[in-house]
């Protein structure tokens, strides 16, 4: 039996087992990445789209995305392409991407004003294998490198991908212990630990999508932007009032259709609640 160090889950698993994510397997005693260098989405977005607004601004940016996740947010928009028995199906089709593959087409696509790689779609912490690979090769080549990520990972994998990494994108999805078990299928704690790490090494912005009855109240706006105005560099000097934060408005989706959609005001007046602690403050699907 072999325990996974990658979340706060730590499957423990026999030989052939796959994990919680369902994108990693014990092959030989040990954990790996199943998903390794099996791209199920690649689009050249804009960088706003991750979102990241105060990086590159204008540019572009090659998206790629695997398939597996160590959430069960109930309001997932990407069942189909991360986790779902649909995703795995189409995993056993996808085509096995080399790093240095990817990192050539990120090249390819300079002179239509391509910045380097994106990892996004479904959950890049858990094939941070793949990951590291690919972003070592991109910054070779005078790229950079992003991660659209749920922050649910140990420190030990963050370390992993530091020196690689240039900006996240991190979803801070509620603030409460009970938001993050019930609705997230997470763990506030972790995602909090990771937050305050890589905001130390590199570019962050962060996005809290707002859900009707769950973590929509003006209290719950004030305590993240307190947290976040509170964070830190390496050197311990105050940082955290300049840290972005993406206040998104929701819309039904998956096991959450019995919801409406968030209230427009609604997000208008959590970003004002925001704005007291925050420099960069701005609303989503509005």
């Amino acid at each position: 039996m072999a325990k996974c160090e990658v979340c706060f889950r730590h499957c423990e698993l026999q030989e052939g087992d796959t994990g919680f994510c369902g994108a990693r397997v014990c092959r030989g005693g040990v954990v790996t990445a199943a998903n390794y260098g099996k791209v199920t989405s690649l689009a050249l977005d804009p960088i706003e789209k991750k979102p990241l607004n105060r990086f590159h601004p204008g540019s572009t940016i090659l998206s790629v995305g695997s398939y597996g996740c160590n959430l069960r947010c109930r309001f997932c928009q990407n069942s189909d392409i991360s986790w779902s028995e649909e995703a795995f199906a189409l995993a056993e089709r996808a085509e096995t991407v080399t790093p240095k593959e990817l990192a050539d087409t990120a090249a390819y696509y300079r002179d239509r004003g391509n910045i380097g790689v994106a990892f996004t779609y479904n959950e890049p912490l858990i094939g941070y294998e793949f990951v590291r690979d690919t972003a070592k090769l991109v910054h070779e080549m005078g790229m950079v490198n992003v991660m659209v990520t749920n922050g649910t990972a140990e420190l030990s994998v963050l370390n992993e991908l530091a020196p690689f990494i240039d900006a996240m994108n991190i979803d801070l999805k509620g603030f409460t212990e009970r938001y993050y078990r019930d609705v997230a299928g997470g763990d506030l704690p972790m995602v909090k630990r990771f937050i305050e790490e890589a905001v130390k090494f590199c570019h962050v912005e962060l996005t809290t999508l707002i859900i009707p009855g769950e973590n929509d109240s003006e209290q719950e706006m004030e305590a993240i932007s307190s947290w976040i105005a509170d964070l830190k560099d390496k050197s311990g000097d105050p940082i955290g009032d300049e840290i972005p934060l993406h206040i998104s408005r929701f819309f039904p989706r998956f096991h959450m259709t019995d919801r409406e959609a968030t209230d427009v005001g609604l997000i208008y007046r959590l970003a004002d609640v925001a704005r007291r602690r925050l420099c960069h403050v701005y609303t989503g699907n509005c």
